[in-house]
Formats: C-alpha cells, structure tokens, sequence
C-alpha cells in the first residue's frame, strides 16, 4: 500500500509501505476513505514530537471502511463504515475508567504517532470495539473526518476545560481549524462574546461568518488593548490558547480576567514563561488536556440534527496521492487560504 512516512525533522515521503494486518484480537484494520491533515502532523515534521521516530506512517484522523477484525471484535464487521478516533482507548484500564482515554496505559494518542497511521490506504485500529464509532447510513462522510480529532479537542480542551458559561465574554487566541472548532462549539453554552485573535484576516473574516462577535488583527492592533476596551478593562473569563507558541500563551495571561480560566489547546514544543508576578493574586487556573473523545457520540448528535456543521471547515480536496501538495496547502494556509484540507483515497 501507499502511505505518507516520516523520516525524521522536515523529511516526509509518499512510498511503498506492507499493508497491516491484525496483530491482537481486538484490532480492525481499515480501508481509509477519507483522511486530513491536522496541525500537530506540522508540529511532528518541525520535530516539536521527538518520539516519533523514523519510519513512522503520519495521520491520526479518518472514515474509512472496514477490511478485516479480529476474533475479539464484537461491535463491528467487514463492511462497516466508520469514524476513526485520534485517541485509542482499551477501556479497562485505570485512566480509560476515568474516562480519560488520552492516557490509555495501552492506547491515547498513537495514531501517527506511536504506531502507523491514517494517511495510508489501510490503517490497523487496536481496540477497535473502544476506538471506533459506526457512521449513520446517509452522514455526509467527509464532514465526519472534522470529528476525529479538532472538534472534540477544541470542545473538550478548550470549551468544557474553559468552563464557557452563558454571558461571559470568551478570547480564542488563534483562528486555524481548532480555534474555530473551539468558537463552534462554544456556541453550545450562549457566551455573550466570542473574540477571535489571529494575524490572517481571512481567518477572521472566517471566525466572523461561524459566529464570533469580534475580531482582532494582533499583527497590526495591540490585542490587549482592544480587548479590554470591550471588557471595561476586566479581560476575558475564558481564554482559549489555540496556536502552540510561546508569545501566544503569553498574550493569553495578558487577555485573562481576574476570576478567570485559561484552556490551552495548543502543541507547545518550547517552554513558556508563565507570569506569577501577575496572575498570583488573580484567581486564575490554567488547565491543559490531550483531547479523550470522550464527546464524540454527543458531537456526532449535533451534526446529524444538523446543530453543528464542520463541513464549513473544509476548504481544499485532493486525491490522497497528492498528500505532498495536500501537507503545501496546509503548511502555507494563509497563502492558500486554507483551513482542513481533505484527502480522498479512491
């Protein structure tokens, strides 16, 4: 089969690759129909991951159907289609009991990360019965792909770790696919502003269009600033950290309300300088979380009810051989004006 491989810091190759097969029991293996590519693939080729090692098949998101499963299967079959999930949850362990899937003792995020993944014509699932979900007969399949991974990560990291209540007044730092999945979904809980900072005015004028109430340019206007003349110089009660970075975390600090939380969604490949000198006396938490799916049936809900639309997060298409110029689009986004990108195996 064909599959996009890692090869180390900035190396990436579309080459001949074995097709998996079933390892344990409770795997599937997966004919991809639909991939992406998502921020953290980037995060990975600029070495930010060092665990990823040479070799290694990239991707942690897709819809697919499914080719095989083993004898421990007992929730799918041959024939399925199914919603892949970023995180692998065995469901007996202790954390998985928790609910906290991302820190499955034998599964969280390693997908395209640990082991091979989804940007490939086939992909082995371990746990498949935990770490897949059947796809409703007439879903719009492609929409679903958004559903692997950047719209619970931006709910369950960036909204519900937010504690977004009605009436407040939210800043999502970062208007790429998963701070705009966080302003999606944190529509669920009626904010009474949803401020959008970025530095791409095509992503603003985006974040305008899926509701946000204002947008800030901090290429050309001081973000902090602005943001207190909306707030009566209070800041925001909830700020969302969506870009990774450390002068982005920072401005996050700078934004937050006394009383207030800070959710950082971001892959941070660099230490941050956190600002006690301020924020000591100021009530503030700070939370961080790797994504555990654990709304994704709630999610898939929302879309067949047609209350949340992730196909508006889509902006380019491409046969999964033209992955190269896919990771292109995607890595020059503002240039492009891209958002997800879909790669289609046919």
């Amino acid at each position: 089969m064909k599959a996009l491989v890692y090869h180390g810091p900035g190396k990436k190759s579309w080459e001949e690759m074995p097709k998996p097969s079933i390892q344990l029991p409770t795997d599937a293996i997966v004919r991809i129909y639909k991939t992406t590519i998502c921020g953290t693939d980037l995060h990975i080729l600029k070495g930010d991951t060092p665990e990823v090692t040479d070799g290694r098949i990239l991707g942690h998101e897709g819809v697919g159907v499914i080719e095989e499963v083993g004898g421990g299967v007992t929730s799918f079959k041959k024939g399925d289609h199914v919603l892949i999930s970023c995180i692998t949850s065995c469901g007996k362990c202790e954390y998985c009991k928790k609910g906290m899937y991302s820190h499955c003792e034998n599964g969280g995020w390693i997908l395209g990360h640990l082991i091979d993944g989804t940007q490939a014509e086939y992909v082995r699932i371990p746990f498949a019965d935990n770490s897949l979900y059947r796809i409703p007969e007439g879903s719009d399949e492609e929409a679903l792909v958004m559903l692997s991974d950047i719209l619970p990560t931006g709910f369950e990291c960036g909204v519900l770790n937010g504690q977004v209540k009605p009436g407040d007044t939210v800043a999502i730092v970062g208007s790429g696919p998963i701070g705009l999945a966080a302003l999606l979904t944190a529509q669920f809980y009626s904010p009474a502003e949803i401020i959008m900072i970025d530095l791409d005015d095509n992503r603003l004028n985006i974040a305008k269009t899926f509701g946000a109430t204002q947008t800030i340019n901090s290429r050309n206007t001081n973000a902090v600033e602005k943001v207190m003349s909306l707030t009566g110089n209070k800041g925001a009660d909830t700020v969302i950290e969506a870009v990774g970075t450390p002068v982005t975390f920072e401005l996050c600090e700078a934004l937050v309300a006394p009383g207030g939380r800070i959710a950082n969604i971001g892959v941070h490949g660099k230490s941050v300088d956190l600002h006690m000198e301020k924020l000591w006396s100021h009530n503030i938490t700070i939370t961080t979380r790797l994504v555990d799916t654990v709304t994704t049936p709630m999610l898939l809900k929302t879309v067949r009810s047609k209350k949340l639309d992730p196909q508006q997060l889509i902006t380019h298409r491409f046969k999964l051989s033209d992955i190269d110029k896919a990771y292109d689009t995607f890595q020059h986004a503002d240039r492009e004006k891209a958002l997800k990108v879909i790669l289609t195996n046919e």
